[in-house]
């Protein structure tokens, strides 16, 4: 019976395989199966390019701290330039530099903002998109689930009627059946007379004894 029901479980597990796999064009799971790799492929890409995102993010930021530091930098060098007797042309300089730098991390700071918005719609379509995904694979596998069930019943039918023994052997198997079942009551009977018996015996030597 083990042995039964491992071979009906290899060929249940083959075609639910097959049903994954199939090559017909006009099998329902096909046009899934094949509409599934594309959207899988899909996901990656998005995935890969939210990475990318993400990357460009930091290095925007890096770019704006090191314009700010700069910045500041400038501003002081400029206070020092304004106090120092001849300096003028160092402090226009450092001035200049100064707004440059600030322009710069003034843009790179709403560069910043506007990244972190355009994340957050690329996260929620992005966990949408997946979700939409895991459905079509749960509707994969209900396909696969009725298309196995069509085939389960006569397989299991088969396999059983494969597996039973022939009706020679059935009723020569019945026939030691009863056979061991009456030796057994007959066994018992003998026992159960046995005991009386004995008791019997017993009870009459006791009585003779008396007497």
């Amino acid at each position: 019976m083990n042995d039964l029901f491992t071979k009906l479980k290899r060929t249940l597990e083959a075609d639910l395989y097959e049903a994954m796999e199939t090559k017909d064009k006009k099998h329902p799971l096909y046009k899934l199966n094949q509409y599934l790799r594309e959207s899988e492929t899909e996901v990656q890409q998005v995935q890969r390019l939210i990475e990318r995102q993400y990357r460009l993010k930091e290095e925007v930021k890096r770019e704006q701290q090191s314009a700010a530091g700069m910045a500041e930098k400038r501003k002081g060098q400029a206070e020092i330039a304004r106090a120092t007797e001849g300096a003028e042309e160092l402090y226009e300089y450092a001035v200049r530099e100064q707004a440059i730098y600030e322009d710069r991390a003034s843009r790179l700071e709403h560069m910043l903002v506007q990244i972190d918005i355009d994340l957050k719609q690329l996260e929620e379509k992005f966990t949408t998109m997946k979700q939409s995904l895991k459905d079509m694979q749960i509707k994969r596998l209900e396909l696969m689930g009725q298309d196995n069930l069509s085939k389960v019943h006569g397989k299991i039918d088969g396999l059983i009627e494969k597996g039973a023994a022939p009706n020679g052997k059935r009723k020569s198997s019945k026939g030691k059946i009863d056979g061991l079942d009456m030796r057994a009551r007959t066994n018992h009977y003998g026992m159960i007379m046995d005991t009386r018996l004995a008791a019997l015996e017993k009870e009459t030597k006791k009585n003779e004894d008396l007497n």
